[in-house]
């Protein structure tokens, strides 16, 4: 069966269908990764978002149920060039269109995809409807699509205690965290109370917390005022705080700092990093569309971490009167580098440190 993506500047591709048999329109991004694809789909950063794999082939392990990094809504759909029928890994659950079908996701196989990316890379992110019936399009919809409030998904907003006898507790606010940065804390003796998106300062401090982690998630980081306040609210009290992704821009935006989206973000499992301090350079997983700007850093609050080598967008803080600091990429990815995972025993020594 055909099925085509209309990009907002009129351009068409036409494919093939798999996956779910519904129309969505969503932002049209890229991803450089070569695996990963039940990660990326099952990752609610990519909310909102349709996935254009650069890497070719797609499907060819299937689905391992076990890789899945959340169980709330993540990708709008999927696009790649080459779509893999039939499985050919031990570890496989099921194929990969039975897993979108599960799931509601579409996918789009069989057009260009380097024609696709280098739309995007050189024009920016666009929106995009993948449909059955190109001719049936709102291009006036189209265009005035937004990921608006993407955190405000029912899978955000309910509480949960991880691991109750951690010896460090710890309060994550959940915009869609990742079951990555939980194993990460567990592994660290930590009982993780899982607190919705727009919890208050209160909800935070009745939880009696020794850490504040601030997770990954969805859309543009200034439609999070609630989360903003709350940890303007919490400054006083000095309590440890990492932030991650999103967390990283909310909890800059918090301290005044400013945010910016970039032309095409950043996506995939090769991303270049340089620690400022250490002068070390690391490569990391990304998923994100905005950045902090470094201009707008205050000298007297904070200092910029970490950097991309690529183009020099901010990858992290360090605040200099609290302890606490916070990064654009995903210190635990489950299927990339790990070398920078060491941050969690950073956010450890802060908590030690404040006992």
């Amino acid at each position: 069966m055909k099925r085509y993506l209309v990009l907002e500047n009129g351009t068409v591709f036409t494919g093939e269908a798999f996956g779910a048999d519904r129309d969505v329109i969503a932002e049209i991004v890229f991803t450089t990764s070569m695996v990963g694809y039940v990660e990326a789909l099952t990752d609610t950063s990519y909310r909102g978002q349709a996935i254009c794999q650069t890497f070719p082939l797609g499907g060819n392990y299937g689905v391992c149920l076990e890789d899945a990094e959340t169980e709330g809504e993540g990708a709008a759909a999927l696009i790649v060039r080459e779509y893999a029928e039939i499985p050919s890994n031990f570890r496989s659950d099921l194929s990969l269109d039975a897993f979108l079908k599960q799931k509601g996701i579409p996918g789009l196989c069989g057009i260009d995809t380097r024609a696709l990316t280098k739309i995007l890379r050189d024009q920016g992110t666009m929106n995009g409807a993948v449909v059955s019936d190109p001719a049936k399009v709102d291009m006036d919809a189209l265009k005035a699509y937004k990921i608006e409030n993407a955190a405000a998904d029912p899978g955000c907003g309910e509480p949960a205690v991880i691991n109750p006898d951690g010896q460090y507790k710890i309060a994550l606010l959940n915009f869609g965290r990742k079951n990555g940065i939980v194993a990460e804390l567990v592994k660290r003796d930590c009982a993780v109370q899982v607190l919705p998106y727009n919890a208050s300062a209160e909800d935070v401090l009745a939880a009696a917390p020794d850490g504040i982690v601030i997770s990954n998630g969805p859309g543009n980081p200034e439609d999070n005022t609630a989360a903003i306040e709350t940890l303007r609210a919490l400054a006083d009290r000095k309590i440890p705080t990492m932030g991650i992704s999103l967390g990283h821009q909310i909890l800059a935006l918090a301290n005044g700092f400013a945010v910016e989206k970039l032309h095409y973000g950043h996506r995939g499992g090769s991303q270049p990093v340089r620690n400022l301090a250490a002068g070390r350079l690391y490569i990391t997983a990304q998923n994100h569309s905005y950045a902090v700007r470094n201009d707008s850093i205050d000298p007297a609050v904070a200092a910029p971490y970490f950097v991309n080598v690529n183009d020099g967008s901010n990858e992290g803080i360090v605040y200099l009167n609290t302890p606490a600091f916070s990064v654009q990429f995903e210190p635990q990815y489950a299927n990339g580098p790990t070398d920078t995972s060491y941050l969690y025993d950073q956010f450890m020594d802060f908590i030690r440190s404040a006992k």
